[in-house]
């Protein structure tokens, strides 16, 4: 009985294979330029919020809370962050596949 559902499943393990090494691979070079991009959008988030700050008190509000705004959505809490969220997604569907495939 057990060898009759090891050829069953063989042909889905077979083929499954590639895809759960895709998405791992995915997931690793994703993992790694998240965070570069997050080093350099922290500096740029910097540079944008004390820019922001200056444009709020001198010039126009209006113009600063828009580049307070663009300051928040680089920072490590805006868009990294929705980047590492879509990234655990990712890696979730692969695990569901191995844990279906693979048991």
């Amino acid at each position: 009985m057990k060898i009759l559902k090891f050829l069953f499943l063989l042909p889905l393990r077979i083929a499954a294979a590639p895809v759960v090494l895709a998405l791992t691979l995915f997931v690793w070079i994703c993992t790694g330029i998240v965070y570069v991009s997050g080093l350099a959008l922290g500096l740029v988030s910097t540079v944008l919020a004390l820019l922001g700050i200056a444009v709020l008190i001198i010039d126009s509000p209006l113009n600063g809370s828009i580049l307070l705004l663009l300051a928040f959505l680089v920072s490590p809490y805006g868009l990294p962050t929705v980047a590492i969220w879509l990234l655990g997604k990712v890696q979730g569907l692969k695990f569901m596949i191995q844990d279906v495939v693979y048991g």
